[in-house]
């Protein structure tokens, strides 16, 4: 049997000691639990009882990391190996690293450290089981003592650490690495992403103050459908068929919120709904959209190269895709000045066109689009950079995060047009505050019409997608104020 076959199943099944206990394969194999029994038992054996570390596990393991990163030094970023190769040297160092270890460790600590120290060496390090944990969104590493997760909505600390700020380094330039960007004291903050596409900001010396920050935003490998996004309660199943008719009938959506609250995903699914037949192009920072079409040309941002030069601003890219004959664009965020060129886009023949912003109301959505369009560097009117908005944008989807960690449409605006210099807004759907909040704390509210049917019914009618009374029904729910 080969080393690493050995290694393997010294990984999987213990080192075949007498009275060991066989623990379940990442792939849910072996005994009870599966892949979510076997993530529990990592983070209980990383944490010990009530959360605590093994002190003795943690120092065998910090002394055999820094042994193996002094035996294989320039090795473990030698491109010319392979994967293969790669684990295979890590593999044989482990091993003799352990042989001359003198502290006596049952089988399920072996294991256990085995598996610990290939993560640090070969994969993202302690992270690799949260990234694996599918009720984990995000993970935030504050240094390399103090790394944060989110479950459920809310933020708790997660016991594992990184050996020291060398090794939290050492995974950022891993995870940047392998989508051709870098991270270094000339260019200190980078976003990156995951194989997965799940996105990644990273910040490190001399920005950062008591060691590199990591941040990542998980993605799920199967994209939420709409089905989900109803049985979480972000909308309901009426509102869904009216965000459907939207969609199909080429409206301009602006999915508006602040960080964390859902904007990509609620882009997601509204992407889903674009009949097969169109071409489509994305624009983002790094990707993280997850169009499930056949015509689909995806395009991301690249940073300046060492010498400054080369960077394309999301704002190049969306001048480029006018050119590629696109049906629709799609672009992850806007910042910036590319909010211009996406309204005349959405004024020029590109309808249905979607995009996300920062912003806490629909009102306060149209002023950040005003001020991102005097961003582009033109000494225009505010009247005429109101005259676009309101032509392009036909419908204003507001997300948030409640209290309870939910995320929640909490408005369906539609853009009716301008009265004098102000554009005008109507509420079409409002999430039920007034429902209150069940004993757990949880929002019992949903989104219910207002009762008010928009003025673009009629463009959609005219296109065969027919909205019945029924969509609009009001069922008492206040309106806010615009």
């Amino acid at each position: 049997m080969s080393l690493y076959k050995r290694l393997h199943e010294v990984q999987q099944n213990g080192s075949g000691d007498a009275g060991e206990t066989k623990t379940a394969s990442p792939a849910g194999g072996g005994s009870s639990g599966g892949a979510g029994g076997l993530l529990a038992a990592t983070r209980q054996a990383r944490s010990g009882p009530a959360g605590r570390r093994d002190p003795v596990l943690d120092e065998l393991r910090q002394r055999i990391h820094h042994s193996l990163i002094d035996e294989l030094g320039p090795i473990l970023y030698d491109s010319r190996l392979s994967e293969e190769d790669l684990r295979k040297k890590v593999h044989e160092q482990l091993i003799a690293a352990l042989a001359q270890e003198r502290a006596p460790l049952s089988a399920a600590d072996k294991a256990q450290l085995i598996q610990d120290v290939s993560d640090d060496i070969l994969g993202y390090g302690p992270i690799d089981p949260l990234l694996r944990d599918d009720d984990v969104s995000e993970i935030m590493c504050n240094g390399p003592d103090a790394v944060y997760v989110e479950r459920d909505g809310r933020l708790v600390k997660d016991p594992v650490t990184f050996v020291d700020e060398a090794h939290l380094r050492r995974i950022i330039d891993k995870i940047v690495g392998q989508v051709g960007r870098r991270i270094d004291e000339s260019s200190p903050m980078c976003d990156a992403r995951l194989p997965d596409g799940s996105r990644v900001n990273a910040v490190i010396s001399p920005l950062t103050i008591g060691g590199p920050f990591l941040t990542i935003r998980k993605f799920k490998a199967d994209p939420l459908q709409v089905d989900d996004l109803i049985r979480f309660g972000t909308f309901d199943a009426n509102s869904a068929r009216f965000l459907q008719a939207c969609v199909v009938g080429r409206l301009n959506i602006v999915v508006a919120g602040g960080t964390g609250t859902g904007k990509t995903t609620t882009l997601n699914v509204l992407s889903s709904f674009i009949p097969d037949g169109e071409r489509v192009v994305t624009v983002e920072d790094a990707k993280e959209l997850q169009l499930r079409q056949d015509h689909v040309l995806c395009m991301e941002t690249r940073p300046p190269n060492i010498e400054g030069r080369g960077q394309v601003t999301i704002r190049d890219l969306v001048k480029n895709s006018l050119r590629m004959r696109p049906d629709r664009i799609v672009i992850g965020e806007c910042r910036a000045g590319e909010a211009l060129d996406m309204l005349q886009a959405m004024n020029t023949g590109h309808d249905g066109s979607l995009t996300t912003v920062h912003a806490n109301s629909p009102r306060d959505t149209l002023s950040r689009l005003e001020t991102l369009t005097l961003m582009a560097g033109f000494d225009l009117p505010v009247r005429a950079i109101r005259e676009q908005m309101a032509s392009a944008i036909d419908v204003i989807i507001q997300i948030a995060r409640l209290r309870d960690g939910s995320r929640r449409i909490t408005h369906v605006t539609e853009v009716q047009g301008m009265e004098g210099d102000v554009i005008t807004l109507q509420d079409i759907f409002l999430y039920d505050f007034a429902a209150g909040v069940d004993d757990d704390g949880r929002y019992r509210g949903v989104l219910r019409p207002t009762g008010i049917r928009p003025k673009f019914a009629e463009k959609l009618k005219s296109q065969g997608i027919k909205l019945g009374p029924e969509t609009f029904a009001p069922q008492n729910v206040g309106r806010s104020e615009q």
